[in-house]
């Protein structure tokens, strides 16, 4: 299985693409599509620039560790293409180690019609403890979007 259009879109949709390094809302330096780090491993750092070509490849290339971390997650759980779209989607954005300790993945192993799923979604809406609006839209993005038949 491999990120559908539903999902790469609303990625770029929610992350935007700015070709200058910045601080996100966690603190962590940022560049291109919400790329915290390159290829090689080497973090984002202050006064970093890239083109438009280089972001569209980081995106690329980083897209492949968060879809490789949900499908090792799922193992043998069975998926449509919205819901594994929207598993990548938070992945990306929280990272490969958050997203296998979080009741979304565990919930979806059990049961990937589980309503409660849903809400699982939202508990993922903070940066530095605090409630973040952006956070909350996304998530209620990727749930609405996992919850979509196809």
């Amino acid at each position: 299985m491999n990120l559908g259009e539903k999902g790469f879109e609303l990625i770029k949709e929610f992350e935007g693409c700015k070709l200058e390094s910045y601080k996100c809302s966690a603190g962590v330096w940022t560049i291109g599509y919400g790329s915290t780090f390159y290829e090689d491993g080497t973090p984002v750092k202050e006064g970093e620039k890239i083109t438009q070509e280089r972001a569209d490849e980081l995106f690329q290339r980083t897209l492949v560790s968060y879809v490789n971390c949900v499908l090792k997650g799922l193992g043998k759980t069975k998926v449509n293409q919205n819901q594994f779209d929207a598993m990548v989607s938070l992945t990306y954005n929280i990272g490969c180690g958050n997203f296998k300790k979080s009741s979304v993945l565990s919930k979806t192993n059990i049961n990937p019609k589980d309503a409660s799923i849903a809400n699982s979604f939202l508990l993922w809406n903070k940066a530095g403890g605090k409630v973040i609006k952006g956070l909350t839209r996304r998530r209620e993005a990727e749930a609405e979007l996992f919850f979509t038949v196809n």
